[in-house]
């Protein structure tokens, strides 16, 4: 299915996760992915432009900025002077869409253009949450920012807050939350300072991934539940012991969706904004592609 996928990726997604495909598939550039990348950042380095594609808001907003340290991430951007990183370091230290304590989950100009329910402004999403994206925005800080700039000593303080209130109180329900407390503690073991306990962060992350996954599958093709890939894609992960047989099982549940087109289909809709709904849901199908293939490759099923 390979071929069928491929021709998919190159008649439906956008030229962003082309670009992630080639690097991943096709021995591609990582600059390619850079440079695609860089077309969705604004001038005050922040990222917007349906980055994310159920906002299609073209202001930058901290979530769009989050997508787009993820694809850093993905593609193991460590170049501090990557004009892209250094934008986003400019967005973070610029106090947008910031309390002094977490950067905000959704922004009013959502509510200006195509989005989806759960990102308009006022909505009651279970999204809403202190830590997310905040958790891995300062997590990113602290890995690119230099040690004596203001950005990192934010971050810094930010990452140590928002450990304490993780560490000291129950587990999370929320998923989205829960990757980016996963995405801080990887940073934090990137860097040289101990900033947080990061022992007792990875501790209680074990227990959480654990409680967050749908250990029942039956309602994995046709609700919005939580698959081991939201956390882990290889079995050298920390989580991966605990989670071995649903983590194993996903390998088969991926080959056994996917699409006669080579994609996979999307179990989330907007109920509103149907054209910009149908344009989204193929960059969502693209990026779910690119995905799900590193797990089967990550768990050497391809």
């Amino acid at each position: 299915m390979y071929q069928k996928t491929q021709e998919w990726i190159y008649r439906h997604a956008r030229p962003l996760d082309i670009a992630r495909w080639q690097y991943h598939f096709e021995n591609g550039s990582k600059d390619n992915v850079i440079k695609a990348l860089s077309f969705y950042q604004n001038n005050d380095g922040g990222f917007g432009h349906a980055l994310e594609p159920d906002s299609w808001n073209p202001n930058s907003a901290p979530i769009q900025t989050w997508v787009a340290t993820e694809i850093l991430r993905e593609i193991e951007v460590t170049d501090q002077s990557c004009s892209v990183v250094q934008g986003i370091l400019k967005y973070l230290a610029s106090g947008a869409d910031f309390n002094d304590h977490s950067w905000s989950n959704t922004v009013l100009s959502n509510n200006d253009y195509p989005h989806a329910p759960w990102w308009h402004a006022e909505s009651e999403s279970s999204c809403k949450t202190d830590y997310n994206p905040t958790a891995c925005l300062a997590g990113f800080g602290l890995v690119f920012a230099k040690k004596n700039s203001q950005v990192y000593k934010i971050c810094k303080r930010i990452a140590q807050e928002a450990t304490e209130a993780y560490l000291k109180g129950g587990l999370l329900d929320d998923m989205h939350t829960v990757l980016c407390y996963i995405r801080l503690m990887e940073y934090c073991e990137k860097i040289d300072e101990q900033v947080i306990d990061l022992e007792a962060l990875k501790t209680k992350l074990r227990e959480q991934v654990s409680y967050s996954i749908t250990k029942d599958t039956s309602i994995w093709e046709t609700s919005y539940i939580c698959r081991p890939s939201q956390f882990f894609n290889s079995r050298d992960s920390i989580f991966y012991e605990a989670n071995q047989k649903v983590a194993e099982y996903e390998c088969e549940y991926i080959l056994k969706t996917q699409l006669d087109d080579g994609s996979w289909d999307i179990v989330w809709s907007w109920n509103n904004y149907p054209e910009e709904w149908a344009i989204s849901k193929n960059w969502w199908k693209a990026n779910s592609t690119i995905l799900n293939y590193l797990y089967l490759r990550g768990f050497e099923r391809v």
